[in-house]
């Protein structure tokens, strides 16, 4: 809120016998002024140029951000999102590796009003005067855009994971960091000690400033100094003997100077390299958020995260009105189900389901299911466009799956073709290897993308 405005609003107090509904009243005024104002002045850049090497074979023809995600969006959708229920409407998104059918959804997916400032845009890698390299990490990719982003007037810039699962308020976080006079607000989340080992994890004190940094700690002392303090777990409503950490989340909050200061040298990484150094030399405080959060970097997590959003009552909720996830609107039929049984399913749209059993699944778009088949405890991602005589070559099973079909623990990537009487099941099987026509990863079967497989086989 600008200088003028907030005297304005002082003035008025000052002026009249208020009473407390009206006091609460103008509060809540002045505090949707000011979270305007900060929107106003910050940048999103959505980090989507990583490689997503452990989430192959679902990267190996896209990249990480663009991986489908709870059977009609992707994973790019769900910062994209929060971006615009926290009124930032400039946002600009990195890509770098196999980043065709990224850049594809963003487009179809984000578009403004011609005569308003918003914008959601592609920054890819390219090469310029100043140089020629691939993006070497998150810092690198930031700075190699730098003059992009200093070209407008924007005070803050909040930098994001392009792969992750949560819902929050971003204005809570700038308005936090104003607040507390930070040069760099960084985003934690509790974490228990053993999950604690494969994350950066922060010290703060009381105030909630960091003043140590330890990426994955292992060693049992080093975690014993770093756990969260008693008078800190009170303030976040947690019982004393509560044995959590602040993990790193990703998403941090730059001042201006601060980032143009973080980025004047040949530091690669935010987490390896710049973070560690601003510590201790700047104002660096914690934003700790209490919320549903994952990391979607693994087979696994990607997994796990997909079947519990099909629970009876899922830990994220895609039903939320007042913060939707938005995506790509398209205009598909309504799913057609001709007698099936069915337990804790997404069902996306524009699918036929015949006469099967699905049982805890996530069912994605244009999805074929056929009878006699049973799906239990998968992913099947569904295709990107319906079979006809033009896209079935002779020969070729139907795009979909095929009648008397089991399959179990899997993966189904999209435009999969399994003919009929096809067993799919991680049984027997070690928990990674590549075979013909499918892969295992973290114990589980992941077909990939445009696969075939013929009736009768047995994977």
């Amino acid at each position: 809120m600008s200088g003028k405005l907030m005297a304005r609003f002082a003035g008025f107090r000052v002026g009249f016998n208020l009473r407390p509904a009206q006091n609460l009243l103008l509060d809540f005024l002045m505090s949707q002024f000011n979270s305007v104002a900060v929107t106003d002045k910050t940048l999103a850049i959505i980090m989507g140029g990583g490689a997503g090497s452990r989430l192959f074979p679902l990267t190996k023809e896209r990249s990480k951000p663009a991986v489908p995600l709870a059977g009609k969006y992707r994973l790019v959708d769900i910062p994209v999102s929060n971006c615009i229920n926290s009124g930032l409407k400039r946002v600009y998104v990195l890509t770098q590796f196999n980043s065709v059918s990224l850049h594809r959804h963003i487009h179809a997916s984000y578009k403004f009003d011609h005569f308003s400032p918003s914008f959601v845009e592609i920054l890819a890698a390219q090469q310029t005067p100043s140089g020629e390299r691939w993006y070497q990490g998150t810092a690198d990719a930031v700075r190699q855009n730098l003059r992009d982003f200093l070209n407008s007037s924007f005070e803050y810039f909040i930098i994001l994971s392009g792969d992750q699962l949560y819902r929050m308020d971003f204005r809570d976080v700038l308005l936090r960091h104003i607040e507390s006079g930070s040069d760099l607000t960084i985003a934690t989340i509790p974490v228990c000690r053993q999950e604690a080992t494969g994350f950066g994890i922060m010290h703060t004190d009381e105030a909630r400033r960091i003043y140590e940094f330890v990426e994955k700690p292992k060693d049992p002392a080093v975690l014993d100094k770093l756990r969260i303090p008693a008078s800190l777990l009170v303030e976040l409503g947690l019982p004393t003997d509560a044995d959590l950490y602040q993990a790193s989340m990703g998403i941090y909050v730059f001042n201006r100077s601060a980032l143009i200061s973080a980025l004047n040298n040949q530091h690669v990484d935010f987490g390896k390299n710049v973070i560690p150094e601003m510590i201790h030399k700047s104002k660096v405080n914690a934003y700790i958020f209490q919320g549903y959060w994952e990391d979607i970097g693994t087979i696994r997590s990607f997994f796990d995260a997909n079947l519990a959003l099909a629970k009876a009552a899922p830990p994220f909720n895609f039903f939320d009105t007042n913060a939707p996830i938005f995506t790509h609107a398209r205009f598909l039929p309504a799913s057609k189900v001709n007698s099936a049984t069915v337990r804790e399913a997404i069902i996306s749209d524009g699918c036929v389901i015949s006469e099967s059993t699905i049982d805890r699944a996530v069912i994605g778009i244009r999805s074929f299911i056929n009878e006699g088949t049973v799906i239990r405890n998968c992913v099947i991602m569904g295709a990107d466009f319906y079979d006809s005589a033009k896209t079935r070559a002779e020969g070729l099973p139907q795009l979909g799956i095929g009648r008397n079909c089991r399959i179990e623990n899997a993966i189904i990537d999209k435009n999969a073709r399994i003919g009929d009487g096809v067993t799919i099941t991680p049984e027997g099987k070690p928990s990674m290897m590549d075979g013909e026509n499918f892969f295992m990863r973290d114990g589980i079967v992941v077909i990939p993308k445009d696969a075939v497989i013929p009736s009768g086989t047995t994977i």
